[in-house]
């Protein structure tokens, strides 16, 4: 029997030499597997779709790094119900398939966080984006799939450009549900800042700024990532947007930013496989195997 399964996708099974991002993750995992393992707890680090183990056979399985999901929504959709039969997931199949869509930034505004303004477009609507913007008189937005990663037809648009977006929006209205929000110019110019809690509690962040002339902070688009020195009061936000859930994640990263108004508000509240930079804070991970421990 193993204790905990820590998740991967096939893609970073393995270390690299020369591809200094593949390192990154696979070390990252190596920081979460080695704690776990310091704990007295025995682990194994295997890709989600793997054909040949038995789900059974394991504890806990614990989502790190298994990036491939959203390109893949329906066959990770169809595994998780199963395998959530199986074992006890990290973090659960309910707080999964809540934080997968972004309307759960609805559930959280009714408890009092402030999110990003937020739009939501569903399925099938009969509608343009030239109707959609005249409507809410947004002059300049971002335009993105409900669920998504890695910046996933993630579109940044002005009322001169709409008629550029118009053919792949209607093709991507047909087949899921978007959400649309004013461009924050504040994440261009001061950054977002990722703030990791591990079971309630902040432990460190990082400030995520994108490349000259792009508008995602992610590392995959050349965005860069430095430790943070987060404010109290950011704090307080990222702990209270945790514990406003349904139920207590295990781990959470709480993307924050000063909106267009100057005031603090929640771009992502990430539970599914957020990368949580505990190379900058290898205590965390120690604190994360910690609260894994607790509960077997």
């Amino acid at each position: 029997m193993i204790d905990v399964v820590v998740l991967t996708d096939s893609r970073y099974l393995k270390d690299s030499t020369t591809d200094q991002y593949r390192h990154n993750v696979f070390y990252e995992d190596e920081l979460v597997v080695n704690a776990l393992r310091h704990q007295g707890l025995k682990v194994l680090r295997i890709a989600w779709d793997d054909q040949e183990f038995n789900w059974v056979n394991t504890k806990f399985a614990l989502f790190r790094t298994t990036w491939d999901y959203f390109d893949r929504y329906e066959e990770f959709s169809l595994w998780l119900g199963e395998v959530s039969t199986k074992t006890r997931l990290l973090n659960s199949e309910n707080l999964i398939r809540w934080n997968i869509d972004k309307h759960y930034l609805l559930d959280l505004q009714k408890k009092g966080v402030r999110i990003t303004e937020s739009h939501f477009i569903e399925k099938g609507a009969q509608t343009r984006l030239r109707e959609i913007h005249d409507i809410l008189n947004w002059q300049e937005t971002v335009l993105k799939p409900c669920i998504s990663g890695a910046a996933r037809h993630t579109y940044r648009m002005n009322k001169t450009s709409l008629e550029t977006f118009e053919e792949v929006f209607l093709k991507l209205i047909s087949e899921e549900h978007m959400i649309l929000q004013p461009f924050q110019h504040n994440i261009v110019e001061q950054g977002e800042v990722s703030l990791v809690v591990i079971d309630g509690k902040f432990t460190h962040a990082v400030l995520k700024i994108a490349k000259n002339g792009d508008f995602r902070v992610q590392d995959d688009f050349g965005g860069t990532v430095q430790p943070y020195k987060a404010s109290l009061e950011e704090i307080k936000f990222a702990e209270y947007a945790v514990n406003a859930c349904n139920e207590a994640p295990i781990y959470a990263r709480v993307d924050v930013f000063t909106d267009n108004d100057g005031i603090l508000a929640l771009s992502e509240l990430e539970l599914i496989e957020p990368e949580l930079w505990f190379r900058n804070n290898p205590k965390a991970a120690n604190l994360l195997a910690l609260s894994i421990k607790k509960l077997i």
